[in-house]
């Protein structure tokens, strides 16, 4: 019989930890020189440590050089959070201390406290674990529990980014891993939930030691009942850098949020972002980036779980010195994946099935550049078909990624902007399959009908806009006006699910669930060169594109900008005598944004702005009989919500109105 050494140690609560060891010499903490004196303490640390709840660790002393047994024990978590712990018991060969019973799985520094003194003894890992009876398989290398209560839970997916199993019938899972990610993570069944830090769900645990390590890593669950009906939000890229008057602005977006689900107390819901969170270059330039970002959105958003996406800009630019064994991609995500998320994963809601998944390519960064590629490595696509073998071709997926599947080319034309889609659509054929991106800061959505002709089955994408519009500017030098580039207002989407039927719907920051369109009379709407004084001459080109497009030629033109437009939408103009007008699909530059921010961005300029007003496709031009005939616009998305504006013409074009 195998000797069941996991079993042995625990069934004794005492269970020092099994990766490799570190010979500590306890030093002063924030780079002091270590003091010569009678606080001089040397035992042994290991990289990792697994025990029991409220159990005992028990360290080895080395050269009889103990701590007392009055000392503290202090562990702090990554976060910032610490706890004591006692010591129980010292010998000249070895001491013992008590587990503060708070204490969770997780990476932790180790002091030692004498007084008013305390001492940096490094760092570890710990792990912790309940006493049970299995010994795991000869090449096993990470292997664990996932329990709900006292009862193990059977069939939870669980992998380590490449390999993927589930539990067996008493909740154990076992992996032959390589451990190339570092972590272990679990698709949440259907029904739990996993707990929280913050926002964060821990869904996933990282791994302390190398692949000859046998390491144990448990999940606890707990059980939420149904969950068929529930709401998803969709938070697209927010690129918080403390600048452009962001923290003022995502405390708007925050306030609305909040509020949004405070009507909505009974439901569950739950959010994911879509990547984008921070902004690379301002890590470094301004100190801002996951830890800074986690403190902005925990400390204004509470009580809901958000699942986070890997977006371009969370990913290490500024990669230094030698390139690592797996390449340039893992290391840029490597402060990713420690602080936030693995960048690819699964988890269940419900009847639906959730995947996230990260389509940028950073295997060209070399220090300083963003040489990125927008496609699907085939190490995610392979681990993509293995979770997708245990999850029925009748439960619908919804996916997400950073970077747009498909690029609006006019119309409900489009063409793939990222690699690897036939390879993608492969591994999803026979799924009832939505994408939800962001990346672009412009909302669009493509349809069956629009991607079949790329071999796509069944598949949508939802390119949801964003949180921080245009980077923040348009709020910043227009306050109150918060817009992407399309025109389309900053904001979020809201998905209600009941069973495998979906519905959506985009929310603007700070406006009414009902707010859908913008009407603009364009015998009011005018931009000339006087708009901008002291902008360079080489730069009339550029701003001439609004110029043009707003001349005052366009005799009784109305334009209007549907954000959330798709094929499966409606529109229908009818004037004070019921008659109903024709109207032409085109291709604009929003007004709104034109005044809020590229007027203001151009005005000065020597050479041309960023982030400014572009042309987009979700905008409808009709002819009215004359100047002062109002109208009745009524615009009807899929799932028969209506929303009407009764146009009182001459409409003036004032950005005080669009102002919240």
């Amino acid at each position: 019989m195998k000797k069941n050494y996991f079993c042995k140690l625990l069934a004794s609560i005492l269970l020092v930890g099994l990766g490799c060891v570190t010979l500590v010499q306890c030093g002063g903490s924030g780079g002091e020189t270590p003091v010569a004196d009678e606080f001089d303490v040397s035992f042994v640390l290991p990289s990792r440590i697994e025990a029991a709840p409220e159990g005992l660790i028990e360290f080895v002393v080395k050269d009889g050089k103990a701590p007392l047994q009055s000392d503290v024990f202090m562990m702090t978590a990554s976060d910032g959070i610490s706890f004591n712990c006692n010591i129980e018991s010292v010998s000249s060969d070895k001491f013992s201390v008590r587990l503060y019973k708070s204490a969770t799985s997780g990476s932790y520094q180790v002091f030692l406290k004498r007084g008013q003194r305390k001492k940096s003894c490094g760092n570890t890992v710990l792990s912790i674990v309940k006493s049970i009876d299995f010994t795991p398989d000869k090449n096993t290398t990470v292997w664990g529990v996932v329990t709900c209560g006292d009862k193990g839970v059977p069939d939870v997916v669980v992998s380590d980014g490449v390999l993927v199993t589930k539990t067996d019938s008493k909740g154990i899972y076992q992996l032959p891993s390589e451990k190339k990610w570092n972590y272990v993570f679990i698709s949440v069944p259907s029904g739990y939930e996993v707990p929280s830090k913050g926002v964060l769900p821990q869904f996933h645990a990282y791994l302390g030691s190398d692949a000859s390590t046998v390491e144990r890593q448990d999940f606890e669950l707990t059980y939420v009942g149904d969950q068929s009906k529930h709401k998803m939000l969709f938070l697209g890229d927010m690129h918080l850098a403390n600048r452009t008057n962001d923290k003022a602005q995502f405390a708007v977006f925050a306030k609305d949020f909040n509020s949004y689900r405070n009507s909505h107390k009974s439901e569950k819901i739950y959010a994911m972002t879509l990547g984008d969170m921070t902004w690379d270059i301002y890590w470094y330039d301004r100190s801002y980036s996951f830890p800074q970002y986690l403190d902005e959105i925990n400390g204004q958003v509470s009580g809901i779980q958000i699942f986070h996406t890997m977006g371009n800009h969370d990913n290490d630019y500024m990669l230094k010195g030698a390139i690592g064994t797996f390449g340039a991609d893992y290391d840029a995500s490597a402060r990713y994946v420690r602080e936030i998320a693995p960048t690819y994963y699964s988890f269940n809601i419900g009847k639906v099935h959730y995947v996230v998944l990260d389509d940028i390519d950073c295997s060209k960064y070399v220090g300083g550049n963003r040489d990125y590629v927008k496609t699907f490595t085939s190490e995610q696509l392979e681990w993509l078909e293995k979770d997708l073998s245990y999850v029925d071709k009748s439960t619908p997926l919804v996916l997400t990624t950073h970077a747009q599947i498909f690029s609006p080319v006019a119309g409900d034309t489009y063409r793939t902007a990222v690699g690897s889609v036939s390879q993608l659509f492969d591994v999803l054929k026979g799924y009832n399959a939505h994408f939800v991106t962001g990346h672009t800061h412009v909302i669009y959505n493509v349809n069956p009908t629009e991607s079949a002709r790329f071999g796509a089955e069944n598949f949508y994408e939802h390119n949801s806009g964003s949180i921080c519009g245009s980077w923040w500017w348009s709020g910043k030098l227009t306050p109150g006006v918060y817009l992407g580039t399309d025109g389309s207002p900053a904001g979020y989407s809201i998905w209600d699910i009941s069973g495998t039927d979906f519905k959506w719907k985009f929310k603007a920051t700070a406006w009414d669930e009902d707010y859908q369109f913008r009407s603009y009379d364009l015998n009011k709407v005018r931009f000339s060169y006087d708009d901008v004084p002291n902008m360079a001459a080489s730069l009339k080109s550029e701003f001439g594109k609004y110029v043009d497009a707003y001349s005052g030629n366009e005799k009784n033109v109305v334009l209007l900008n549907i954000w959330n437009w798709n094929s499966n939408w409606k529109l229908s103009v009818t004037d004070e005598k019921g008659n109903e007008l024709k109207w032409t699909r085109t291709s604009a530059y929003d007004p709104v944004h034109i005044a809020a921010l590229s007027v203001k961005r151009f005005t000065g300029a020597s050479s041309k702005p960023n982030f400014i007003t572009e042309k987009w496709h979700h905008f409808f031009k009709v002819t009215a009989p004359d100047a002062d005939t109002d109208l009745t616009i009524k615009v009807t998305d899929e799932f028969g919500n209506v929303y009407t504006e009764n146009m009182a013409r001459p409409k003036e074009f004032k950005i005080e109105d669009f102002k919240k």
